[in-house]
């Protein structure tokens, strides 16, 4: 129930039951995935989960000074409408400080689709870290009564390979990474500063304890993970 795979058409997540937000979120990007669909406006609990979880519903975030959180963004699936309603689910959120949501974790996401744009393939993990972030109405660790965690810190991790096959193999030691952490709290408001957050994957690996591109050697992993 603390790593409950989500394995969907658009997304694939770790959900943990008892905070009630992903452990991380993974996606690919390219340019096949974006287009001009309308934006879904309904956000809804995830049936996919068993019975016995809790199911996070949109009401959950109401008047808490949080924001609903999209891990993979909206503007990521866009392709179909059918796709973009399927990111307004609530296992793909996280209560997130609205200035930050808005500011350079979207720089971010925009940066990201740029990327795509020109022809790159993006694959992208985001998620969670802690307890603890300020919001309108100041400090909380959790919300919903204590069904849904309040990340102390949001980051993301990226892979950029220029559009081919059998991507693995053409990872190497020129392969560009981001990645990005960021307190959330109001602090990175402004879209243009994402860079000023930029880290070393392998610092996002310290924090998290996850291993990220583990598919890739591990010679490779260690030139372009320290970056």
């Amino acid at each position: 129930p603390h790593n409950y795979l989500l394995d969907k058409p658009q997304f694939c997540a770790s959900y943990d039951r008892d905070k009630g937000i992903p452990n991380w979120t993974s996606w690919q990007l390219n340019s096949t995935w974006l287009g001009s669909a309308t934006r879904e406006t309904v956000y809804s609990s995830d049936n996919t989960l068993p019975p016995s979880f809790y199911h996070v519903t949109t009401s959950d975030y109401s008047n808490t000074g949080f924001s609903r959180g999209h891990m993979c963004p909206s503007a990521d699936r866009l392709n179909t409408d059918a796709n973009n309603t399927a990111l307004f689910v609530m296992t793909n959120m996280i209560p997130q400080n609205q200035a930050n949501n808005q500011g350079a974790w979207e720089g971010l996401e925009n940066y990201e689709r740029t990327l795509a744009i020109v022809g790159n393939v993006i694959y992208i993990i985001s998620g969670g870290y802690g307890a603890g972030g300020t919001g309108l109405n100041g400090y909380a660790e959790t919300i919903a009564g204590g069904k849904v965690t309040v990340p102390k810190k949001i980051w993301k991790v990226m892979i950029v390979l220029p559009a081919g096959t059998n991507d693995i193999s053409r990872v190497t030691v020129s392969t560009r990474t981001i990645a990005m952490i960021i307190n959330n709290d109001s602090t990175a408001s402004d879209q243009n500063s994402w860079g000023t957050y930029r880290v070393s994957v392998d610092s996002v690996e310290s924090l998290t304890g996850y291993d990220f591109f583990s598919d890739v050697s591990p010679s490779i992993q260690a030139v372009i993970e320290a970056k």
